[in-house]
């Protein structure tokens, strides 16, 4: 989830709203500004409910960046490194680069979303019920109580319930969900294996996925479901939840099998130690006829006496005219060694796959003491990866 508009920087987080984010913010809103402070306060004006539908969806999803935040805080006190936070259709989710080092962070790590939301809800419902108080109004008439309430105390007392809702929501154990990674750290440490206990959380995940895609048809077919109610709009929602956990428990799966796989292996072992590598003076369409043409190579690391001064690919030449090419060199158009990515041949093959995917790139070179000694592409760890497999089983 590499898309979306920055919001903010945050105890060094990069805060990010994916652009589905938009949608459910215009829905939540819209919700709560033509369906529920109308049923509650029929004397509001049309502006009124639609300021307090803005405020409520805005301090709603303040919410949920408060736990996402909680959640990347303990994550990074406990040495684990976070980029991001981003805000979409589902939620909110952090970007933890590496899995926790032991059942007990993570197990901190993964308590520590519900129960900020679970005492954000409560304090709301105190500051909420305090205006209650504070007017008199009795409880005996639920209705009539909320009706006498101003819009600050009606939106504190939807915000209470709606936070604990989501934090018990959290609490269950469908894995990537945060009960569902409390569920891991404690098969965890029972079994003292992660990947183990990343597949027997993955099932459990998946059939909490099922059981919402099962119980979300029958609410759009009329069937009411105990604290989901029913209709058709709820029901596709709980089913679209329910495939989107499930996708996320395999996707989850497949990451800590891929890590696991790749622990201890050194860069050295997958790179690629003899690539092709040009001379940043050699014109452009000797690049395109000599490199380009005759290998499947898209990327070419260019050098002086085998240091490496750039890295040039098919994307820079596209950039430049056709009728260019004879007069452009090639050190014109690469992106300088200072400017890439690069790898140590004794690094974590793990940790190398982790920058080729948050950069969102094919390839990197390997460097040891300023010399090109091969180069990292992405293909080579699927397919090292792929034979493994195939091994294994």
């Amino acid at each position: 989830m590499r898309s979306g508009l920055k919001l903010a920087r945050l105890f060094g987080i990069n805060i990010y709203i994916d652009w589905s984010w938009i949608f459910i913010f215009l829905l939540v809103t819209w919700n709560l500004a033509a369906g529920v402070f109308p049923q509650i306060h029929p004397e509001w004006s049309l502006g009124l409910n639609i300021a307090i539908g803005l405020a409520a969806s805005l301090l709603f999803f303040g919410s949920v960046l408060a736990h996402e935040l909680a959640h990347s805080l303990v994550a990074k006190a406990s040495g684990l490194p976070v980029r991001r936070i981003t805000l979409f259709i589902f939620g909110g989710v952090s970007n933890i680069e590496r899995e926790p080092p032991s059942p007990l962070t993570e197990f901190l790590i993964s308590i520590v979303v519900p129960l900020t939301s679970l005492i954000l809800g409560a304090l709301f419902i105190v500051l909420g019920g305090a205006s209650l108080m504070s007017v008199g109004t009795s409880l005996g008439n639920p209705t009539q109580a909320l009706r006498n309430l101003d819009p600050l105390s009606t939106l504190l007392i939807w915000l209470g319930p709606i936070n604990i809702l989501l934090g018990i929501f959290n609490l269950i154990p469908g894995f990537p969900l945060d009960g569902g990674r409390v569920l891991r750290s404690i098969l965890w440490a029972a079994t003292n294996n992660l990947r183990t206990a990343t597949r027997w959380a993955t099932l459990v995940g998946q059939i909490v996925a099922w059981l919402f895609i099962i119980a979300g048809i029958a609410m759009a077919f009329g069937v009411r479901i105990p604290f989901f109610g029913t209709g058709i709009i709820s029901g596709l929602w709980l089913a679209f939840i329910g495939w989107f956990l499930n996708n996320a428990a395999s996707q989850s799966y497949q990451q800590v099998v891929v890590e696991d796989m790749l622990e201890g292996v050194p860069v050295s072992r997958l790179m690629r130690p003899n690539a092709p590598t040009v001379d940043p003076n050699i014109p452009v369409s000797g690049l395109v006829d000599q490199f380009i043409m005759g290998t499947d190579e898209r990327a070419f690391p260019v050098v002086v006496e085998n240091r490496l001064v750039g890295l040039v690919c098919l994307e820079d030449v596209r950039k430049v005219p056709r009728t260019a090419w004879d007069e452009t060199q090639v050190g014109q158009i690469m992106t300088p060694a200072d400017k890439l990515d690069i790898v140590n041949p004794r690094e974590d093959a793990n940790d190398a796959l982790n920058k080729l995917v948050r950069r969102d790139i094919r390839q990197m070179p390997v460097v040891q003491n300023g010399q090109l000694v091969g180069m990292l592409r992405r293909r080579d760890i699927m397919r090292w990866l792929q034979l493994q497999s195939e091994t294994s089983s």
